[in-house]
């Protein structure tokens, strides 16, 4: 039987750098206080897939620019 996930209030002020990234997406998407109000459940699936793709995207250019740096040297 898979583990549920735990119901705990959402704090901004403690998050991992991944979760970062999403919640900074999330508030250019306007989706902060929804998540802040009712937690990551209450996005709709296109607005969770908006959030995926625009991480996915700005992962891509973390990288390309570590690389560019890391070639400049």
């Amino acid at each position: 039987m898979p583990k549920k996930k735990k119901d705990e209030p959402f704090d901004p002020k403690n998050l991992k750098p991944e979760e970062l990234l999403k919640f900074e997406i999330a508030s250019e998407l306007g989706l902060s206080d929804k998540v802040i109000a009712s937690g990551w459940r209450s996005l709709t699936a296109k607005e969770s897939g908006r959030i995926g793709g625009l991480m996915t995207k700005r992962k891509r250019e973390m990288q390309r620019e570590a690389l560019e740096d890391s070639s400049v040297i």
